[in-house]
């Protein structure tokens, strides 16, 4: 029987992580996964093969319509999505190799099949009915999370499918359907109404991306729907069902009016559940909260010692860089150490075009607890750099302590949001004011200045550009 330091259940970005920091520290380590590929929902039916598809509609959306301003003739562009789903699948097999490569190089043991407990000290390993024991000294749980749906929709992987599917579809729909306004059902929405179809977002909630600054989401919604995305916000789906190659979604909006949608294929996109199917936490104790998450204290161990769980399988945000903070920070607590992950300051992005990011408080969450900010904003369209790109939709709001002018948070949506948010967390960690950002030089021309001109705008309403 194979005796490890510890062993990992789950090999997405916080297993792998994990696994490779309890190396450096000098354990011996297993990392079980039971797809034939390492990298988990991120790297092979999330993360990366929705931002390979993102990036591929782009191109193909900013031919056909900016090319000819840019002085650009071209003959009109085509959408070969065969070739854009293997290009797709070219980048996650780069990064899942990267990560089996990554595995060999700090002498990780891999085993492919299905983890579950024995007890605390022993995994069995099950494959194609064969079984094999792990003898460890602790676990990790990183199994991750699975798409979630409502009780009365059948998921049939055909017409009515998850993002899992929306990955690989041979064709582009007439009539996307999305039921979701978050993260997901957004970007997949993004990519294919830049590709041509007709895409309807049916949301429950008042408006899109719910969880973020209400600023994004009324700006956002804007920039979508002159893309031709249609909205129906304040709808509760009750139906939604497949008949050849129609799907048909019945829905009541908020004066209790039914709304139906025909189209060829509907996105399930309600969120995620935590995935501990078969694990067998009962045979060890490890107790689930009501939404089937594994609790966990603050060192993120449950409450059999020596048993940790990490990522989307516990509470917070489900996001591929909290795993991997999460895998970090319960190696280094394993080694004895002393880490720490602010959850304040883990940013969020949605990759749609143009991108939205955040990190800190919401102007929402400061006025329910009561404290005193003021807001700087700045519009991307004031800065030279968006104008030379023509990426003027977007702006950035920076919310600082009203007394003591500390950053509390930073929300933004425009080019290349997703990159410009980490100066944001950068001088948050170090609790810096918005006046000290103000002071900061900024290159010129770039879209980081909209960062600069919104703390000048929360310091004394001082913008240069505005």
């Amino acid at each position: 029987m194979a005796k490890y330091d510890v062993t990992i259940i789950g090999s997405g970005p916080g297993g792998y992580v994990a696994a490779i920091r309890c190396a450096q520290l000098g354990m011996k380590v297993a990392l079980i996964e039971k797809y034939p590929t390492l990298g988990g929902t991120c790297l092979n039916v999330g993360c990366i093969p929705s931002k390979a598809l993102l990036d591929s509609s782009h191109h193909f959306h900013t031919a056909e319509h900016s090319f000819k301003e840019h002085g650009i003739d071209i003959s009109a562009p085509k959408v070969n999505i065969k070739q854009m789903i293997n290009r797709k699948g070219d980048v996650v097999k780069s990064n899942v190799d990267g990560i089996a490569f990554l595995m060999k190089k700090n002498k990780v043991d891999v085993y492919k099949g299905f983890g579950s407990f024995e007890n605390k000290n022993k995994i069995i390993v099950t494959q194609n009915g064969k079984t094999e024991t792990l003898d460890t000294d602790k676990v990790i749980i990183a199994t991750g999370s699975k798409p979630s749906s409502l009780p009365f929709i059948t998921i049939d992987k055909k017409r009515v499918i998850t993002s899992t599917e929306a990955l690989n579809l041979t064709e582009v729909p007439k009539h996307l359907i999305v039921v979701g306004g978050g993260v997901i059902g957004l970007e997949l929405g993004s990519v294919y109404a830049r590709l041509g179809a007709q895409v309807s977002v049916v949301e429950y909630m008042d408006g899109i991306i719910p969880t973020m600054d209400k600023t994004l989401g009324k700006e956002l919604l804007k920039v979508l729907k002159k893309e031709g995305i249609k909205f129906y916000l304040s709808h509760k789906v009750k139906a939604v069902s497949a008949k050849g190659k129609t799907v048909t979604l019945k829905a009541d909006d908020k004066k209790g009016a039914e709304v139906t949608l025909e189209g060829d294929y509907c996105l399930v996109a309600v969120g995620r559940r935590a995935y501990t199917d078969g694990l067998g936490l009962d045979k060890v104790g490890v107790p689930t909260d009501d939404r089937g998450r594994v609790e966990v204290d603050a060192n993120l161990q449950t409450k059999v010692p020596g048993v940790y769980a990490i990522g989307d399988v516990i509470k917070g945000a489900m996001l591929a860089h909290k795993a991997e903070e999460e895998g970090i920070f319960v190696a280094e607590v394993m080694a004895g150490q002393k880490p720490h992950v602010d959850y304040n300051l883990i940013p969020g992005v949605v990759y749609t075009w143009p991108e939205v990011a955040a990190v800190g408080q919401t102007e929402e969450q400061l006025k329910d607890a009561g404290v005193e900010y003021k807001v700087g904003s700045f519009p991307m369209r004031a800065l030279g750099r968006s104008r030379a790109s023509m990426d003027l939709d977007g702006l950035v709001k920076v919310l600082a302590d009203a007394k003591t002018d500390e950053i509390l948070g930073v929300h933004m949506i425009g080019a290349r949001a997703a990159d410009m948010i980490a100066e944001a967390v950068v001088a948050m960690e170090f609790r810096a004011s918005a006046e000290d950002v103000s002071r900061m030089s900024h290159a010129h021309p770039t879209y980081t200045e909209a960062i600069k001109e919104a703390c000048l705008a929360a310091t004394d309403n001082r913008p240069i550009h505005m």
